[in-house]
């Protein structure tokens, strides 16, 4: 279930909100993300934080991954691909990425509508799935 999103310019990096993303309610209190939120600063407010951090390690030229880096992103892409999964009923079942909104305050609220209706969707799914569960 989708339970907050930010939505900013284009010129604004995803790692500049992601403490906005972070809710300290949800069950998990893990983050999974790829290498562009792999930082030493995230690393220190996640620990912080009391996250645990499954970003994905980063190659660098002349420093390759190890073997058990490479391991680790394998496990954590199978993790994500998961998460991803929203993004991919977004454009497949949702009208996909582009929107005829004009002005930051449309396009949040378009975005809002999406999500909720993927969690309506998912909702529904779970309770197909488990119907015993359910009342």
């Amino acid at each position: 279930m989708i339970r907050r999103y930010q939505v900013t310019d284009a010129s604004v990096h995803d790692f500049q909100v992601l403490g906005a993303l972070l809710d300290e309610q949800n069950q998990g209190q893990e983050v999974w993300a790829d290498t562009a939120y792999g930082s030493e600063s995230i690393e220190w407010i996640l620990q912080i934080l009391q996250f645990l951090s499954h970003i994905h390690e980063r190659a660098y030229r002349n420093h390759p991954l190890t073997a058990k880096h490479k391991e680790d992103n394998r496990d954590h892409s199978q993790v994500r691909a998961k998460v991803e999964l929203v993004f991919s009923q977004w454009v497949n079942e949702m009208g996909g990425k582009l929107m005829g909104s004009i002005g930051k305050q449309s396009v949040k609220a378009t975005i809002g509508v999406n999500h909720l209706v993927y969690n309506f969707k998912r909702d529904g799914f779970w309770e197909n799935k488990n119907p015993k569960a359910v009342g």
